[in-house]
Formats: structure tokens, sequence, C-alpha cells
């Protein structure tokens, strides 16, 4: 007896172009940020322009993306990748002060090269102004004291970015939003 049995009506050799659908795939999946596919073409331009500089910052962004992927909360929105590039800014300003403490003019450079860069992918991304931010949260915070709710920054952030709040689903950044709702509860 053959150690092969023979399986008729079955075809021998399988048709991979027919196969549905790319196992491994460079392609951007559904849920990737605008301004991240961007980040990836300009990649390839910085790579045939020998820019080190956009270079080692593009790498870095797309690193840190695809490592918040394997995390329960992946940047899918330009809002969150927003809120990653300024993380980044926020270092690379912070070490340029540290080279200029130690006077390491040519670290200090290089840091302050890639915040030029980092700014340039920042403003890319469009978000509501700090004036319309300001305008809902004092109007949420208005309608919180006429329903006798308890007003501080935990209750008004909640009733904001709540599904149907005000806020849901527009270009916020939750960061700057706190840091206004914070100012308007004390004021208040």
């Amino acid at each position: 007896m053959s150690l092969f049995l023979s399986l008729r009506g079955v075809p021998t050799r399988l048709n991979f172009r027919s196969l549905s659908g790319r196992w491994t795939s460079t392609a951007a999946s559904p849920t990737t940020p605008p301004l991240l596919g961007k980040i990836r073409a300009d990649l390839k331009t910085a790579m045939r322009a020998k820019d080190k500089t956009r270079l080692d910052v593009l790498r870095a962004l797309i690193s840190e993306v695809n490592n918040a992927s394997k995390t329960p909360s992946p940047v899918q929105t330009d809002l969150q990748l927003l809120s990653l590039i300024r993380k980044r800014t926020a270092a690379a300003k912070d070490a340029a002060q540290q080279f200029a403490a130690a006077d390491r003019l040519d670290l200090k450079e290089k840091e302050d090269a890639q915040v030029v860069v980092l700014d340039e992918y920042a403003a890319q991304v469009d978000t509501m102004s700090h004036e319309d931010i300001k305008i809902v949260v004092v109007q949420e915070i208005s309608q919180l004291k006429e329903a006798g709710k308890k007003v501080d920054i935990g209750s008004v952030l909640k009733s904001l970015f709540a599904p149907g709040g005000a806020l849901d689903g527009k270009p916020a950044e939750r960061a700057e939003v706190a840091k206004i709702a914070k100012e308007a509860v004390s004021a208040a």
C-alpha cells in the first residue's frame, strides 16, 4: 500500500493567483490614518533624497505606530497620530535643552532639525481651534449646572466625549480639551 492516498477530484496544483488577498501586504489597512499614508510615502522620498534627518524622524514615527498596533489601543486616527507626534516633539525639545546645557551644540542642532520635521507633520492635521473648544466647554459646564449635576473636570470631559456628546467625533485633542476644561471649571 502506498503512503500517499489518491484524492480523486482534488486538483493537484494550487493556483496561488486565485487565492483572495495577500498574506503579507504592505498596503494600508482600512483603519490607517491618512497622515500615516503620507508619512510612508514621504519615507520613500526621503530615502531617495538621502535626507537623513527626515528619514530618522519618519522611521521613528512608523516604528511607534507599529508598536502601538500590538497594544490594546492602536493608532487609528489622525488625532491619535498627532498626539504621538506632539509627544515626540516634546521629547526632542527636552533633549535639545539638555544638549544645550551640556554644551553639545551638534546634538542640539540635530534635535532642533527633528522638531522642525515633526512640526511640519503636526501642522497637517486639522483640529478645532482653541476658541471653538472653549465655547463648547463653557456651554457644557452651564448645561451641567442647570441640570444640577456635579461640575468637575472628569464629569465635564466625560459628557463632552460621550457618544452623542458635544465633541464626540470632532477633531479635538483630548489633552487640549482637558486643559481648557480645567481652566473653565476653576473659573466657574
